[in-house]
């Protein structure tokens, strides 16, 4: 197995280690889930990076790169409604598109046809994350507001609002990314 197969494997592994900080209650916890997404996220660019240098992209790597991503997002995620910071049906819809696209990739893997992600799907990704990254910096700030005082209900309702305001603008991208994807591929599906 390659560097950049490796560093793919890696996220997988590191989407559990992020539920697991993003879940402790012990002071600092949801620094070191920001830092594991921060190194889940690198992995992502870097293994696509190596594969490229050292002419080594496999189709081992098409097919779980998008998949750890997806296990890491829906981690994520399903963390956050689970933590109350982003509602369930927004999670639903993201989840209903990356399984979905998930399957029909197997499927056509299955008929000899690799799906590699496409620009959508790209931005899709990168929605995802930044939506990510902006919870997490969220979750940050109140563990810091509430132990330094500077935290307040009202401070909290105004985040979760532009929460909920990121949220929509990533499941639109989610949406279209999967347009994308079935009118590109259509053809492989009938």
């Amino acid at each position: 197995m390659n560097l950049s197969n490796k560093l793919t494997i890696s996220r997988i592994f590191l989407a559990f280690v992020l539920m697991y900080f993003l879940f402790a209650r012990w002071p600092g916890a949801k620094y070191f889930a920001f830092f594991t997404f921060a190194a889940a996220s690198l992995t992502d660019y870097f293994d696509g990076y190596f594969a490229r240098k050292e002419g080594k992209i496999t189709d081992f790597g098409k097919l779980m790169d998008p998949i750890a991503d997806k296990i890491l997002v829906l981690a994520a995620f399903l963390a956050f409604v689970e933590l109350d910071l982003v509602p369930a049906w927004t999670v639903v819809i993201i989840m209903a598109r990356e399984v979905t696209v998930t399957g029909l990739r197997i499927s056509a893997l299955s008929k000899g046809k690799v799906i590699e992600a496409e620009e959508a799907g790209k931005h899709k990704t990168v929605s995802q994350m930044i939506a990510i990254s902006m919870i997490l910096i969220f979750l940050m700030l109140r563990e810091a507001g509430k132990s330094l005082s500077f935290w307040n209900y009202d401070t909290e309702k105004w985040v979760l609002n532009l929460i909920f305001i990121v949220m929509l603008v990533t499941v639109a991208l989610t949406l279209t990314s999967g347009i994308s994807f079935f009118t590109r591929n259509r053809k492989l599906f009938n």
